[in-house]
């Protein structure tokens, strides 16, 4: 079975997909941010800061930056938990299923994935600090940035594998099953993906020109996981950005503001945050990944009709 097939290995009725989803709502949005409300209420004066403040910016009540990130993660993590119960217990799939097409997730892919991309985002700082040194002031704190060390690598990839087991796992291969091609689920995805990001604070400073951006990354995981018949990549190389991104360098108008190396100080240029990547690094990455994993048959994965497979045996065993 191709890693879209993998949903047949389950059940597939429409209240098994609206049950899951609303669970994974409960933990993500109720139980996953219950840590971050207490904590926002003990740094709020009163009800009226708390309120004025608002969940999107909790921050803003003085919240430590690594409590802060690691109470975010947290929610994702949560999500992450209920969404694998729904497909565990209501879809009745080994949770594999959604990750892989292979016997076993290949662990090797996701880490050279994560080493090829963190090397690429740093040696991209590297060139933009080397080009504009005086847009960068160091950031160095021992401590602090030993603890956002931690937090980044420990639980980053619960953020990071929670957004990619929903779109490029789950929903990918329920719609895919749905529409019975590749193309549908890939488009889909890749679009409400970009969209969600529109709650991002970057939004207010580069305009809604950077949703190019989020919508080619989601084609980039996309087609990614199509070609590759599983997520391993894209679960590498999401958290290498994002881990990337937490470490080496923040800003005050980005989603990530932690005790980074660096602070960029500069005026945003959608030149280098939306037009390099996606005309530029995105295809090279394609190219790259193609040539390490031989990829074949392009048409085909991205755009052939999903078939029912020939076997009666669509659930567990066990």
């Amino acid at each position: 079975m191709n890693f879209i097939q993998q949903a047949y290995k389950g059940k597939n009725e429409w209240y098994h997909y609206l049950f899951t989803i609303l669970l994974m709502v409960v933990g993500w949005q109720i139980v996953g941010i219950i840590p971050l409300t207490v904590v926002a209420i003990f740094h709020s004066k009163d009800l009226t800061d708390f309120q004025r403040a608002g969940a999107n910016n909790f921050m803003g009540l003085g919240i430590d930056a690594n409590l802060y990130l690691f109470l975010m993660i947290f929610m994702f993590a949560v999500g992450l938990w209920f969404l694998f119960l729904g497909i565990r217990y209501l879809h009745k799939r080994h949770i594999q299923t959604v990750i892989t097409s292979r016997k076993a997730i290949d662990w090797k892919r996701f880490f050279y994935a994560f080493s090829l991309w963190f090397v690429v985002v740093t040696i991209l700082l590297v060139v933009d600090y080397w080009g504009h040194p005086q847009d960068f002031v160091w950031n160095f704190n021992p401590v602090p940035f030993l603890i956002l060390v931690l937090i980044s690598f420990l639980f980053m990839p619960f953020q990071t594998s929670f957004e990619e087991v929903l779109f490029r796992g789950y929903l990918m291969q329920g719609l895919g099953i749905l529409a019975r091609n590749r193309w549908v689920p890939l488009v889909f995805t890749s679009v409400v993906f970009g969209l969600l990001h529109s709650f991002n604070p970057e939004i207010k400073k580069l305009g809604y020109e950077i949703m190019a951006f989020y919508i080619g990354t989601g084609f980039l995981f996309g087609i990614t996981t199509l070609m590759d018949e599983g997520l391993e990549l894209t679960l590498g190389l999401h958290a290498a950005n994002n881990i990337a991104a937490a470490l080496l360098v923040t800003t005050n108008w980005t989603v990530f503001q932690t005790d980074a190396l660096f602070i960029d100080t500069s005026e945003p240029n959608l030149s280098m945050y939306m037009y390099v990547p996606l005309f530029v690094v995105y295809p090279l990455l394609l190219w790259w990944l193609s040539r390490k994993y031989r990829w074949t048959g392009w048409k085909e994965k991205l755009w052939r009709k999903i078939e029912k497979p020939n076997t009666a045996l669509y659930a567990e065993s066990d």
